[in-house]
């Protein structure tokens, strides 16, 4: 059986990179081997956003990489099938698999199912239900095309039943990114903030006249459009950052691109830069970022895959956004976040509450570290077994 699989911008890597330990842990003294090829499009192309992933999480380098770089969304969609269908054509896989909810993941099901190959979606059944994300567009038209839907919480396969998903399509196999949490946060816990610090100062910081220790700081990671891209949006949350939160602790944060840009855009660049108990990173490696989680008081971010991290570590977490794909998450549901969106009152009022709580980690089920070996397992019998009714024991 020959499997394709794509990874396309940072939150795929930790996606892939146990998918690939299974396969090559079912093919030791297997018979019936595996033939893997792993397709990176290039939509993250910044060596801190992608390259260091690759070489943290010990993913093999990309057999094919697409180089489709930056660009508008119907750009990236375009080069994407452009690139990818030669691909298929030339290596004619069984399957493709894609994960998540990026621009690669609808490009390549796409062109995939034109050309009569099946499908496998890991992380499938996500739903913000806010059309105005290019993500949830993403998860719809790839959920809709794929021959096999794997959840990672049973709220998804209940929104894929809703749909209409045949139910023989859909597999609850827990969620993958936690396998390469699982696998990695000893060794993250061993890290020197000092050192994180050190090493990833933000071009024209000073470093900083005081440590912070752990529980002694706030992390916080901004990308999102729709907090970063208007002016007023923005830089009422900035205010808030430097006026009430490092009030209260140092605040870290890694900076993406894009809100590097928008600093620099509205005037707030050198303001966030001397201000003293802010310290800014470049763009920092997994190790580095689960470490911080570790460590934090508590997280303010926008990031889905932060979200489900808090959850397990138990790290109290404030979510920029006014929905989420992963309720599982939420406070409500035993987990770790709570949605602020971007209204300032709101934020300040979840954030005081916030620091009155203690850590208090939580494990959905299967978020048990080993998803990646149930996923390879079910593609295999697959694989040897064509007629899908035969799986139903798998998880039994």
């Amino acid at each position: 059986m020959k499997i394709l699989s794509v990874v396309g911008a940072r939150p795929n890597f930790m996606k892939i990179a146990p998918f690939i330990r299974a396969i090559e842990k079912h093919n030791l003294g297997n018979e019936y081997q595996i033939q893997h090829i792993l397709v990176h499009t290039g939509q993250h192309y910044d060596v801190r956003m992608s390259e260091a992933f690759f070489t943290e999480l010990n993913i093999p380098d990309p057999d094919i990489n697409l180089e489709i770089g930056s660009g508008s969304h119907a750009e990236q969609l375009g080069y994407t099938m452009i690139a990818f269908e030669k691909v298929l054509i030339e290596h004619k896989p069984d399957w493709v698999v894609v994960v998540g909810d990026v621009n690669a993941t609808l490009a390549c099901s796409v062109i995939a199912k034109r050309l009569n190959i099946k499908v496998c979606h890991i992380e499938a059944g996500l739903r913000s239900g806010d059309m105005s994300m290019p993500e949830e567009i993403n998860r719809l038209v790839t959920d809709r095309l794929s021959d096999l839907l794997l959840t990672p919480d049973p709220i998804s396969s209940d929104n894929l039943r809703k749909e209409g998903t045949p139910e023989d399509k859909i597999h609850f196999v827990g969620n993958i990114m936690i396998d390469t949490l699982e696998a990695n946060r000893e060794r993250a816990s061993k890290l020197s903030i000092e050192k994180i610090i050190e090493e990833n100062l933000a071009h024209g910081t000073n470093y900083p006249d005081k440590l912070p220790l752990d529980s002694e700081f706030a992390v916080m990671t901004l990308h999102r459009p729709s907090n970063v891209d208007d002016e007023i949006v923005f830089s009422n949350l900035i205010n808030f950052l430097l006026n009430d939160v490092t009030k209260e602790n140092m605040l870290i944060w890694p900076i993406h691109p894009r809100a590097k840009k928008q600093l620099k855009t509205v005037g707030l660049w050198n303001k966030v830069l001397s201000h003293p108990s802010l310290i800014l990173l470049e763009p920092i490696g997994y190790y580095e970022m689960v470490r911080l989680n570790i460590g934090a008081k508590i997280i303010l971010t926008d990031s889905g895959g932060l979200q489900e991290e808090c959850c397990i570590l138990g790290t109290p977490c404030l979510t920029l956004r006014w929905n989420t794909e992963r309720p599982i998450t939420l406070r409500e549901n035993g987990g770790a976040s709570v949605l602020v969106g971007n209204d300032i009152e709101r934020i300040r009022k979840e954030y005081y509450h916030t620091l009155s709580l203690n850590r208090k980690p939580s494990r959905p089920e299967l978020w048990d570290g080993k998803t990646a070996n149930r996923i390879v397992k079910l593609l295999y019998e697959i694989g040897c077994k064509p007629d899908i009714s035969v799986l139903q024991s798998i998880f039994v």
